[in-house]
């Protein structure tokens, strides 16, 4: 018992460690009066937490210290955010109210963690549908932002400390935050949060890959500091004699963006040449800005030669988020390209920060990209629509999506996503205006609503009143504005439409002696495979569904109605089955399981490969590799019907693969290659495609393999093959 006693003495030691480091933190920003009211949030949380533990075993105190600090120390926010960071549990965990908070702390703060309460359901494992909860969250960006900026936080120090955490739990929130959070974090400008939120959530999904470039940067530290050195001197040398205040500095590429690379250019980590970038942070008034980032560009391209396709000016139009930086790429001294940032201090700082930044400077920056966006989402979210997915999906193409500057006929800029049509220009203007478009002038030449817009054009709208929105628009256009304004015109026109279909329907069901009643509507609806019933009404109308197709309807309703069973208890059946203790994982292989898996075809796993299983409604379960391309949006959106898997030891199953080889043609070169596979390994190739081209060889080879080590052991021989240069495994059959 006494040895409890000094632990918990020396864990009240290191509470007060942290409030102090915590209190540190929030100085630059503190007012009179502030100290105080943190300590109330602070004690506040302290006593309403005090019997509670994390799944490490600390404190749970721990967390709430450490997301206020993010909040003020990596984000930059005041004293209102910390006391809510301190206490954005308190009313979910405890007894304590949202009443109890409005009396101790006004009504601001009140506001702010009934936001952050109402969207914590997205930890929940048990929500159906993740992306309803992310709408909710969203909805309260519109209302206060620093409600998202502590979500945030709170994500980030969720994220670092998750090794507790049991590993379906690890994936789940792993996919959710690569999903949403990380570029939700990126397009409010937390550059540096949203690197470490990808970084963090690959640790999880794809563990060896991570590990794997993590040694390799670790590897070669002292290498590239040595080079950073060497190539920054002249470059302070030269600024210095100038007199231009800057600090210069080499700063590593994430391993994210790393591994983003290696997978998009299908190359190597050896020759990715970017693995860090030079920064140049420039100390001046905000009237010298442009004038002084441009002198730095000079400096740096009189030492190095610039690539010309590389040079990305954001100081002269800023990004959406606020983000304004030089970017040239130059030719190292040792032949390798170095990307240098240039950026002033204040720059840095909204890149850093974003937001919290972005406030500080808004007095000189009223009318900004940030405040512009923010007014986009309020849009997409003051327009209801039925389906959550849709939505979710829409907001992160605007979330992700780079930009391009459009100009009106008078001259004005309009910032627009990348792959922006002349009738996304048309809504972005007024929705009217896109409602009424039949076609447009691109720098004075006539083209289609569906003509892709390029940075610079200038575009003028044509319009007719006889105009309406079509179906069809909604395959082109990219931005959510526009997406929401034809669907809820399409959607005024449909139920319009629908209340002719309703009236038509009632007589031919009384002329069938069917009760009209909304029962009834439902069976129909669902005998008839329609989403609703106002799609019912619609097909009606429209001469779809008539009499004869309503007769089918009485001869098998009965069969309907178990159908409805068999479908609502299939899935549950299966959630239930799983969940029952013996159950906890599925391993695949094992006969003794009698539950219906198949492995994916999108990701081809093989034993030895981290795997889920996801409960389908019409497949049983499908087997996805945690790193597979569609298991991210599977795991943030359905959460409840993943499933923990592994693979049994059977070694005479042999599951498909695909290799891709490259390498210098050589005579026989094939024959070598395949002698390695069917004579030495024994394995079966079902498929071989081969192609030459001035003395490149490139090959698809589709082979059967028993695991990961099997294929990686063959991997290992195959490139001892002298002429071969790279292979790479695919996942899908192509």
């Amino acid at each position: 018992m006494k040895e409890l006693v000094i632990d918990l003495e020396a864990e009240s030691k290191e509470i007060r460690k942290r409030y102090r480091a915590l209190l540190r933190a929030c100085k630059p920003t503190l007012q009179r009066g502030d100290k105080q009211m943190i300590r109330k949030a602070f004690d506040m949380a302290l006593d309403s937490h005090k019997d509670m533990r994390r799944k490490s075993g600390e404190p749970y105190i721990y967390h709430p210290i450490a997301v206020a600090q993010i909040a003020a120390e990596e984000i930059g926010l005041g004293t209102t955010s910390i006391v809510c960071a301190l206490l954005h549990d308190v009313v979910e965990d405890t007894t304590i109210t949202l009443d109890d908070i409005e009396r101790e702390f006004g009504k601001k703060v009140a506001r702010i963690i009934d936001g952050l309460t109402k969207i914590s359901g997205i930890f929940d494992p048990n929500s159906s549908i993740q992306a309803e909860n992310f709408r909710k969250m969203l909805l309260t960006l519109a209302d206060d932002v620093r409600v998202i900026l502590i979500k945030l936080a709170d994500r980030l120090h969720n994220m670092r400390t998750m090794d507790f955490m049991p590993r379906d739990k690890q994936l789940k929130i792993a996919s959710e935050t690569s999903y949403l959070y990380a570029p939700l974090a990126h397009r409010l400008g937390l550059y540096a949060i949203k690197s470490e939120l990808e970084d963090l959530s690959m640790k999880y999904t794809d563990p060896d890959t991570y590990k794997f470039i993590a040694k390799k940067l670790n590897e070669k530290k002292a290498e590239r500091e040595r080079f950073i050195q060497h190539f920054v001197e002249p470059i302070k040398e030269i600024l210095h004699e100038q007199g231009i205040k800057a600090a210069v500095f080499g700063r590593p590429k994430s391993i994210y963006s790393i591994w983003n690379k290696m997978r998009k250019k299908s190359i190597p980590f050896e020759e990715v040449y970017d693995l860090f970038a030079i920064r140049i942070i420039i100390d001046t008034s905000q009237e010298n800005e442009k004038a002084e980032c441009w002198k730095a560009y000079s400096i740096v391209t009189d030492l190095y030669r610039p690539n010309p396709d590389r040079l990305r000016d954001w100081v002269s139009s800023p990004k959406a988020n606020g983000y304004e930086s030089l970017h040239t790429t130059v030719m190292g001294p040792k032949g390798q390209w170095v990307e240098v940032q240039i950026r002033t201090v204040r720059m840095n700082e909204i890149a850093e920060k974003g937001f919290a930044a972005h406030w500080k400077y808004k007095e000189s920056n009223s009318d900004s990209g940030l405040d512009q966006w923010i007014q986009k989402v309020r849009e997409i979210l003051s327009n209801p629509e039925s389906n959550a997915m849709d939505f979710l999906d829409d907001f992160k193409m605007n979330l992700f999506s780079d930009e391009i500057f459009i100009f009106t006929p008078k001259g004005a800029l309009i910032q627009l996503p990348h792959n922006a049509t002349a009738l996304d220009f048309a809504f972005e203007i007024h929705s009217d205006l896109g409602a009424s478009c039949i076609g447009a002038k691109v720098n004075h030449k006539l083209v289609p609503l569906s003509h892709k817009l390029q940075n610079g054009d200038q575009v003028e709208i044509i319009t007719s009143s006889k105009q309406t929105p079509k179906e069809d628009w909604l395959s082109f256009v990219v931005t959510a504005k526009a997406k929401s304004k034809i669907k809820s015109a399409l959607k005024e026109e449909k139920r319009r439409v629908a209340e002719d279909g309703k009236e038509i329907l009632e007589r031919k069901l009384k002329s069938l002696k069917i009760t009209y009643n909304t029962e009834n509507i439902n069976k129909l609806t669902m005998f008839f495979k329609y989403p609703s019933s106002q799609d019912l009404f619609y097909n009606v109308a429209k001469g779809v569904i008539d009499i004869k197709n309503l007769k089918e309807f009485l001869l098998s309703e009965k069969s309907v109605e178990q159908n409805g069973q068999q479908f609502n208890s299939h899935i549950s059946g299966l959630v239930d089955k799983i969940n029952k203790k013996d159950y906890e994982t599925l391993l695949i292989g094992d006969d003794l399981q009698k539950i219906d898996y198949t492995l994916s075809p999108c990701c081809n796993p093989i034993p030895g490969d981290d795997v889920f299983g996801f409960i389908t409604v019409n497949d049983g379960i499908k087997i996805h590799r945690t790193n597979c391309p569609n298991a991210a949006k599977l795991m943030a959106n359905y959460g409840y019907r993943i499933v923990k898997a592994k693979w049994t030891s059977q070694k005479e199953l042999a599951f498909l693969t695909g290799l891709h080889i490259v390498g210098i043609d050589d005579v026989g070169l094939v024959n070598k290659i395949t002698k390695v596979i069917s004579h030495d390994f024994k394995v079966n190739i079902r498929s071989i495609t081969i192609s030459s081209n001035d003395g490149i060889f490139e090959g698809s080879i589709m082979i059967f393999v028993n695991d990961t080590a099997h294929l990686e052991n063959l991997i290992r021989h195959l490139k001892q093959i002298k002429g071969i240069t790279g292979i790479t495994r695919f996942d899908s059959d192509h």
